[in-house]
C-alpha cells in the first residue's frame, strides 16, 4: 500500500496547473452564468490519508453540500466537489435570485438543487477537460448528481475501491471570487476529492512519471 509522500514537488506542480487551466475554462463559464466576472484558482494540490481528507471539510460529521460523478474512458473512478453549507447556500441565492433560500432547511427547492448541479457540472468538465488534454486519455464525466448531507456519508461510496490499494486522495483546493468586490462572502472555498479506481490509479501515475513498481 502507498502512503502519501510518493508524488514529488513537480508532479504536484504538474496536477496543479491542470487543475488552474480547468479553473480558467469554468470561471468562464461561471461568468456567463452569472452574468458577472468571476475569477477561479487552485492555491494548491495535496495527497492526503483519508483521515486528513475528513479533517479538511472539518470531519466526518460535517454537514457539506456536494456534486458527485462517475468518471469513465481511460480512467474510471469517483469525482467530489464540497462547499460547506453557508458558502453553497450564498452562492445558489446569488445565481438564482432566491434570497431566502437555505441548503438548511429541510426541503430544498428543486431550482436551487438543479443550479447547484449545474455549477458542478461546469467545475468538473472543466478540470477533467484539462486532465484528458494534458494526459492524452479520453475521460467521460457522467450526468452529476447532488447530495446535502455528512461528509462521511458522501465520500464513503468513492472510498470501498481505492481503499484495496492506498489510503490516500488526491484533493485540489479550489477558490471561486468576485474581483469587483472585497467582501469576504464572495471567495468561495471548496474541495475537489480525485478518487481514481486500483487499475485507473495506476494509468493516471504512470503518466505522471511515478515509478508505480
Amino acid at each position: 500500500m502507498l502512503n502519501n509522500n510518493f508524488l514529488n514537488s513537480f508532479q504536484l506542480d504538474i496536477l496543479k496547473e491542470i487543475g488552474n487551466i480547468g479553473a480558467g475554462n469554468a470561471a468562464t463559464a461561471l461568468s456567463g452564468l452569472l452574468n458577472k466576472k468571476i475569477e477561479m484558482n487552485v492555491p494548491s494540490v495535496q495527497v492526503v490519508s483519508f483521515e486528513e481528507m475528513m479533517e479538511l471539510v472539518g470531519g466526518a460529521d460535517m454537514v457539506v453540500a456536494a456534486v458527485f460523478l462517475q468518471i469513465d474512458g481511460d480512467l474510471t473512478g469517483n469525482m467530489f466537489f464540497l462547499l460547506p453549507i453557508k458558502q453553497a447556500t450564498i452562492f445558489i441565492q446569488q445565481l438564482t435570485g432566491m434570497s431566502d433560500f437555505s441548503f438548511d432547511e429541510p426541503s430544498v427547492p428543486e431550482l436551487a438543487l438543479s443550479a447547484f448541479q449545474e455549477m458542478g457540472n461546469i467545475l468538473a468538465g472543466s478540470y477533467l477537460s484539462a486532465l484528458s488534454d494534458f494526459l492524452q486519455m479520453h475521460i467521460v464525466p457522467s450526468v452529476p448528481a447532488v447530495g446535502i448531507d455528512m461528509f462521511g456519508a458522501i465520500i464513503s461510496y468513492g472510498l470501498i475501491e481505492i481503499s484495496q490499494v492506498s489510503d490516500f486522495a488526491i484533493v485540489i483546493d479550489t477558490e471561486i471570487k468576485d474581483p469587483d468586490t472585497m467582501n469576504e462572502s464572495d471567495l468561495y472555498k471548496g474541495h475537489f476529492f480525485l478518487l481514481p479506481d486500483p487499475d485507473s490509479f495506476v494509468k493516471l501515475f504512470t503518466k505522471l512519471g511515478v515509478d508505480m513498481e
